[in-house]
């Protein structure tokens, strides 16, 4: 029996009952893919022209794991790593629709690093399809549809991995265990930190062409074909709602989901806020490039902060003109200097009675006490894919260090807060600094982020913060609870054929 045949035999006899709704062209498989610590794992990746690089690196480097196909809307881009891949002696199946590449039923796994608009609909159509799923995070779009995918995992019984790799660290993991142990008593406020320096995307002077070779039909998916204002297709759709989630859902889940786990809540927060705008330049983005979240939990807040701008205004200095030393001292090259709070800039610090932890990256975490004495150190990390291949073949959802559901709550924080911004309008910072006075630690964080944008030359009489209105949800069915414009927006009007499914367990 070929390698080949005897893994569909093993898929075929491990089939317990159920059916898949497939679109139209698809076929079902079934449950056991990559059953055997024998088989070759085949892996497909769905998008390469950001994080999917590292999903091919990554799966390639894996023993007994092969990436056997790849698909992307850009025929330039997919054709340039299949070539890639010949030239290291390997031939790869090559696909720019999702839909061809889930019927191939030797796939056994999909890695989908595509915009941020199409992770859960891809999810769900490959478990529908038989396929385990790596999903990049954010796991969702909204919040709605991130619980669809947590459905199909269930429903399909798949394997369903989130791109949270950070959940991977065990140093992280042991510092989260000390902390809940109470080594510093109760915590108090629980901090994100996304201080990532984010440049103005530049203003279309009207709608630009796409790329030669993009389907566009594809690319939008279950968005809405719109005209394209941004200059540069790839990554900047994370600034534009219909496709991103802007820096919340780009880089700030991965702290608002370490924030969380040390918080040990496993749902939404029943309330929220937002503070924030796009500040310091005008361009064709429309997410927040500074902002404040605050999630309202019982045993403590989660606060969230986003700074897009650097330390301090950037200076230009025309050519030829002599150099003013003060000025040039503030001239911030791309990448240099932004602030810090408490030793972070991306990352997260939980602020507990006897003192603080501090995780500066993806892989360690310091313990201080009131002080500001070191206590405790941690660091250690192992490989996100490699774990999810180990449940791959041990089929056991226990044995994933991020599964779906945790990326979907984590994810949802992020909707919830900006869901907040976007039925938000304009107020002095007198009016906000009254609504937000009475939740612990929000105050204290306003005013920093004030002289943070006074240090950045930005008028809030010209252009003023948004104030988001306080939303209510309820935790467990994650319903927005009296505000029917919230409730629209935990969702979105999906475009035929690209509907992302209700699955019900």
């Amino acid at each position: 029996m070929t390698q080949t045949s005897r893994r569909r035999f093993l898929r075929q006899s491990a089939i317990a009952g159920g059916s898949f709704f497939i679109s139209k062209g698809l076929t079902s498989c079934g449950k056991g893919g990559g059953s055997s610590a024998n088989d070759v794992i085949n892996v497909a990746v769905v998008g390469f022209r950001g994080r999917g690089a590292e999903h091919i690196k990554s799966f390639s480097e894996i023993k007994g794991v092969r990436v056997a196909a790849l698909c992307d809307v850009n025929k330039a881009a997919l054709a340039k790593q299949a070539d890639a891949f010949k030239a290291q002696g390997q031939e790869v199946q090559t696909y720019q629709d999702i839909r061809k590449l889930l019927e191939n039923k030797d796939i056994d796994a999909i890695s989908i690093a595509t915009p941020n608009h199409w992770h859960s609909l891809a999810g769900i159509w490959a478990m529908q399809a038989g396929k385990d799923v790596y999903v990049e995070k954010p796991v969702s779009h909204n919040v709605w549809e991130g619980r669809q995918l947590v459905n199909a995992a269930r429903k399909y019984d798949r394997i369903a991995q989130t791109g949270s790799q950070i959940r991977s660290s065990s140093g992280i993991r042991d510092a989260v265990q000390w902390v809940k142990a109470g080594n510093l008593g109760k915590i108090k406020i629980a901090r994100g930190l996304c201080y990532k320096r984010r440049k103005t995307i530049g203003k279309a002077k009207g709608p630009l062409p796409a790329p030669e070779g993009v389907d566009l039909d594809l690319w939008f998916g279950p968005a809405q074909v719109a005209p394209i204002h941004r200059k540069k297709l790839d990554y900047d759709w994370h600034w534009q709602w219909a496709y991103g989630n802007g820096d919340l859902g780009n880089q700030g889940v991965h702290q608002m989901d370490i924030a969380r786990w040390f918080l040990g809540e496993n749902e939404i927060a029943p309330r929220v806020w937002s503070v924030g705008g796009r500040l310091g330049y005008e361009d064709d983005g429309e997410t927040p490039n500074t902002q404040i979240i605050y999630q309202a939990y019982a045993a403590a807040p989660l606060i969230f902060e986003v700074r897009g701008l650097p330390k301090t205004r950037e200076i230009e200095v025309p050519k030829g003109a002599e150099k003013d030393k003060e000025k040039e001292k503030e001239k911030i090259k791309d990448g240099a200097d932004m602030d810090d709070f408490m030793g972070g800039q991306i990352g997260v610090v939980i602020h507990c009675e006897g003192g603080h932890v501090l995780v500066p990256n993806y892989d360690s975490a310091i313990a201080y006490d009131k002080d500001g004495k070191e206590l405790k150190k941690w660091d250690g990390a192992t490989s996100h894919f490699e774990n999810f291949i180990k449940a791959v073949r041990s089929r056991k959802r226990e044995d994933l260090t991020a599964e779906v559901q945790e990326g979907h709550i984590s994810a949802a924080l992020c909707h919830t807060a900006n869901i907040s911004h976007q039925l938000g309008a304009k107020k002095s910072v007198d009016e906000i600094k009254q609504a937000i006075s009475a939740d612990a630690g929000a105050s204290e964080t306003l005013d920093r982020v004030l002289a943070h944008l006074q240090a950045n030359g930005v008028d809030l009489n010209a252009t003023p913060l948004t104030l988001g209105p306080v939303l209510n949800f309820d935790p467990k069915t994650e319903k927005a609870v009296g505000n029917d414009a919230a409730a629209k927006l935990l969702t979105r009007e999906y475009r035929a054929p690209f509907v992302v499914p209700e699955i019900t367990v």
